[in-house]
């Protein structure tokens, strides 16, 4: 891991690659990727058909592209009782959370009877796509009670769920039970750019979506990307990151499992520790090389601690929220003694973890709020999916006619001012 130390105070310099952390895109890659979007637009099934026997399943068939509601029944009988019931304790506390967000209408009446106000609506289709399992590992099933439930909060009335197949052309019974806890009303075996082309223009046998969410790899990153416009989005993400913020009171060995909780993620994960104990960092590097001898997924860690991991050491703790708010990290941990009192100069986290009894996993998978965030630095303008993603407003206006008549000469006043006659008369000769 890198080592930063701030020894001549707050120096953008020393921290400028964590703050500008953006993915350069292949063009190349964008292209082939509009060439997909393309050619299921054109094709529809018959691309769909053609990339999923390239990629994914060499038999499969259209009559497999659906999952039917018998298949999502026995997934349920099948699966073990005890993983059902924490999908359900994880789905009531994101529920209640996500409800808490739910807005309202809202009118207003001034005294000379105009009305205003705004109306707020679901959209009326949205879109999940939930990566595969490849190579026998489970897929993100609390990805699908993330997106999903939300959007059902919201009101949405369909929610289609996209997912790859497997060499076999099935898909893994624990996403089938999730989809059904969450409140999803359709299921289809088709992955990648070709999935996320079908949920935006439609084919035969899927229709198009008003917003697609869900995370995936560069080539569903760069569809969603592609695709946004024509439909909504939740966002652009980026590889995970995890940014903690620790003093003398912290355990080395919590921090090393922490910092490797993201690292376990992908190689691009970015795990960062800023600290004013110097001992503390050759503790922390000492406790990761003990933790990751037996990890599963030990080289896929090494490579994200090698390339993106950093240790920094800070004067203070009002500099190291300094360095957090610069970097916008989307996980920050508050490991410290008094984190609340920390936590009010905190400006820039996707989510923020308090005290030392709050590991980031919670948050990944029961605690409620959602998981999806903001990554790269975009918490600085940027938020975590919510039920808003899945919500319009729509402005209402109601004028009465002693209202027109008080408000009309200055609409033609100001429409005359940016030379747009036809605007002024339209009021105009309604007074006249």
């Amino acid at each position: 891991m890198r080592e930063i130390k701030l020894t001549q105070g707050r120096d953008i310099e020393l921290i400028k690659d964590l703050v500008r952390r953006f993915q350069v895109t292949d063009r190349s890659l964008e292209k082939k990727v509009e060439e997909i979007l393309e050619d299921v637009k054109k094709r529809g099934d018959e691309a769909l058909l053609a990339y999923t026997r390239e990629f994914d399943c060499p038999s499969f068939t259209l009559e497999q592209l659906k999952v039917e509601e018998e298949a999502i029944e026995a997934a349920i009988t099948n699966c073990e009782a005890e993983f059902v019931e924490t999908l359900k304790l994880a789905a009531k506390n994101i529920r209640a959370f996500h409800e808490k967000q739910l807005p309202k209408s809202w009118f207003i009446t001034r005294e000379d009877g105009t009305i205003m106000g705004q109306m707020v609506r679901a959209v009326g289709s949205a879109g999940l796509y939930c990566p595969g399992g490849k190579g026998g590992t489970t897929p993100l099933v609390s990805t699908v009670l993330m997106n999903a439930i939300p959007a059902k909060i919201a009101g949405v009335e369909r929610l289609a769920m996209v997912t790859p197949p497997d060499e076999k052309g099935g898909i893994s019974p624990y996403l089938m039970v999730a989809a059904k806890i969450a409140g999803v009303d359709e299921i289809y075996k088709v992955g990648s750019a070709w999935a996320i082309a079908a949920l935006a223009y439609g084919s035969d046998s899927i229709d198009p979506v008003d917003v697609i969410v869900g995370p995936g790899n560069i080539f569903v990153t760069l569809a969603k990307k592609l695709v946004s416009g024509l439909v909504g989005i939740d966002m652009i993400a980026g590889p995970s990151e995890v940014l903690i913020i620790a003093d003398s009171s912290a355990n080395p060995e919590l921090i090393a499992a922490d910092l490797l909780s993201q690292a376990e993620h992908d190689p691009m994960a970015m795990c960062c520790l800023v600290t004013t104990d110097e001992s503390l960092l050759a503790s922390v590097k000492s406790c990761l090389e003990e933790q990751l001898r037996d990890l599963p997924r030990k080289e896929i860690c090494r490579e994200s601690l090698k390339s993106n991991g950093v240790l920094i050491l800070v004067h203070d703790l009002i500099e190291a929220a300094w360095v957090s708010n610069e970097i916008a990290p989307e996980h920050l941990e508050l490991y410290v003694e008094e984190p609340w009192e920390l936590l009010t100069q905190i400006k820039n986290a996707g989510a923020i973890f308090l005290g030392a009894n709050t590991p980031e996993s919670v948050g990944d998978y029961i605690a409620g709020p959602n998981h999806v965030l903001p990554t790269m630095g975009t918490a600085r303008f940027s938020s975590a999916l919510s039920v808003d993603t899945f919500l319009k407003r729509s402005s209402v206006i109601s004028y009465s006619r002693s209202a027109l008549l008080k408000d009309g000469p200055h609409v033609a006043r100001l429409a005359r001012a940016e030379g747009l006659e036809a605007h002024a008369r339209s009021v105009l000769k309604r007074i006249e």
